[in-house]
């Protein structure tokens, strides 16, 4: 089986010197990718920078921005059987980058944002995604409530939701507890370190991508 991760933060450029990023770690992502390399599975992982070891027997690709991401995603995405999409993607992007290191003048500066392209939203209706889906959402409020916003509006089979407002878990931690979320139910599991996490979760997904296909396959002879 072929498996597509993406992971970590991106950095959007406001010069040669600076940029804007997010607390993430990637260390979530680089847990599942480990989790299914584990399983003897094919992983390609995407990553944006982070600190991490590249976890034994993965396909690695890194990259900075999220256009870049997006860019080797869509370059990869329909030779895949399961994407997961763990990376913490910056939603928006600076319109310009200056040239040179912007020097301290004023006491004020207005940066103007664009929205970066949104991979997650884009794998169904524009790169043709037609396998499991999974997106991951990090909420500070009504964590169920937009876990299934996302579920339903990115068509996705999986949503896997962490409240980062909690101390200790999530963004730059060791630890993580998550909310799994599907069309027809919920499961929650309880705090424990990410690389444990993930060989649940890969268990999980692993058994709704058989279940997934399976149905598939039935639908096809009934018809």
């Amino acid at each position: 089986m072929k498996i597509l991760i993406t992971a970590g933060p991106t950095r959007e450029p406001l010069d040669p010197v600076r940029f804007l990023s997010n607390r993430s770690s990637g260390r979530m992502g680089y847990a599942l990718a480990k989790a299914f390399a584990l399983r003897k599975e094919h992983v390609l992982l995407i990553s944006g920078p982070t600190t991490l070891p590249i976890p034994d027997h993965v396909d690695f690709i890194p990259v900075e921005s999220a256009q870049e991401m997006y860019d080797v995603v869509a370059h990869h995405l329909n030779q895949m059987d399961v994407a997961i999409f763990c990376a913490a993607v910056a939603d928006y992007t600076p319109t310009t980058v200056a040239d040179q290191k912007i020097k301290k003048s004023e006491d004020t500066i207005t940066i103007t944002l664009k929205k970066t392209p949104d991979i997650l939203g884009s794998a169904r209706s524009l790169m043709n995604f037609t396998g499991y889906l999974v997106g991951f959402a990090a909420e500070t409020e009504n964590l169920e409530a937009n876990a299934r916003r996302k579920l339903e509006t990115k068509h996705c089979d999986m949503i896997i939701a962490n409240d980062v407002s909690q101390a200790g878990i999530g963004f730059d931690s060791n630890d993580n507890e998550v909310l799994i979320v599907e069309a027809a139910e919920n499961t929650a599991l309880p705090r424990d370190s990410k690389e444990h996490l993930s060989r649940h979760i890969a268990e999980i997904i692993m058994q709704r991508f058989r279940q997934k296909n399976e149905a598939s396959d039935s639908q096809t002879q009934l018809s």
